[in-house]
């Protein structure tokens, strides 16, 4: 029997992405930046988490290498979530780490009770597991939800949140903090501009 996940800030998410797409906010708020507690950092704490978001399967091992490549898938996700946000296009390196889960993996259809067929991953391992959120971001991007699935436009935060605003126009993870600390720095800038 796997142990209980330690709790994580994202494990209570203040503005969560609905349905599975919340599974790829919450792999982006595994580290708390720009130097806080990193839920990949090690194995022992992953592991627990991992198996019950899907991404690893009960018995399977989980090595170095795989924890390197979730680091990496994640900051992969947070530079797309960054575009959804009107930052920059994501480079070619940091697309990468995506790519490579989409040569490596592969998806089998599956029906649910009621016929419906979904899409899951084939496979046990991390690196295959991760297709799944490939799947799921392919999902968003249809149905129009990917859109609203942001990071914080504090540098210094850059925390996934989904954007419920009615204009889309969410910037901040909570406008009591990100957005507060933002908007006083740039008053500070324009008033020492001025003088």
């Amino acid at each position: 029997m796997a142990a209980e996940p330690q709790r994580w800030p994202a494990d209570d998410e203040s503005k969560p992405a609905p349905g599975p797409l919340l599974r790829v906010q919450a792999l982006v708020n595994t580290v708390e930046l720009p130097a806080g507690p990193d839920r990949l950092a090690d194995a022992a704490d992953a592991r627990p988490w991992l198996i019950d978001q899907g991404l690893l399967a009960p018995g399977t091992a989980l090595s170095d290498a795989d924890l390197q490549q979730l680091r990496d898938v994640r900051e992969a996700l947070r530079a797309l979530l960054l575009r959804n946000g009107d930052g920059p296009a994501p480079t070619e390196a940091e697309l990468a780490p995506l790519r490579a889960v989409a040569a490596g993996g592969a998806a089998r259809a599956e029906f649910d009770a009621d016929g419906a067929v979904r899409l899951a991953a084939a496979g046990e391992s991390v690196s295959e597991r991760l297709v799944e959120l490939l799947l799921i971001v392919r999902d968003a991007q249809r149905d129009g939800s990917w859109a609203r699935l942001k990071v914080c436009a504090n540098d210094e935060c850059r925390w996934a949140f989904y954007d419920r605003s009615r204009n889309h126009g969410g910037t901040w993870c909570e406008m009591s903090t990100c957005g507060n600390k933002l908007k006083n720095r740039e008053f500070r800038a324009r008033r020492k501009a001025s003088r």
